[in-house]
């Protein structure tokens, strides 16, 4: 073995593998919405005009739905299995990612930089990824992503 660790001395390339696509579930680690996981949108790897950096749009939930149980009304339990979700952009240094990833097609939303910059789109775009989100929570899939992150 050689002084770095690698056999031979055979040189490294220098490809970065693009990991962070739309779909990878991440936890965001600084601002309001640290220790919340979310799901990439779109990806930025270069930046654009505003923001010189690698960043993305993430969606993700805000509040996770609570337990439930069978002795509940319906009426507490359509309370309890709300979901209440976030759309933000954010650098690649304030997110680690997952192992997991979630199949949601984000394209028929159409999330762009110009959305998540107008107050009112934004607004809207919630409402569509809340929607989205609650289907998914109700049909019972990706249990894990809608489990409050517990460390």
């Amino acid at each position: 073995d050689g002084i770095d660790g690698r056999k031979y001395g055979h040189e490294r390339l220098g490809v970065m593998v693009k990991f962070l696509k739309s779909g990878k579930v991440v936890i965001l680690l600084n601002g309001r919405y640290a220790g919340k996981k979310g799901v990439i949108v779109k990806t930025f790897d270069d930046g654009i005009d505003g923001r010189k950096y690698g960043h993305c749009i993430v969606a993700g939930i805000a509040r996770e739905p609570l337990k439930v149980k069978k002795s509940m009304s319906e009426k507490k339990v359509e309370k309890r299995s709300r979901v209440k979700p976030f759309i933000k952009t954010v650098n690649f240094n304030h997110l680690m990612p997952t192992r997991y990833s979630v199949e949601v097609d984000f394209k028929p939303l159409a999330i762009t930089p110009e959305v998540v910059a107008n107050d009112a789109k934004r607004t809207e775009a919630r409402k569509a990824v809340k929607k989205l989100f609650q289907e998914r929570y109700t049909a019972g899939k990706n249990r894990w992503f809608f489990s409050k992150l517990r460390f």
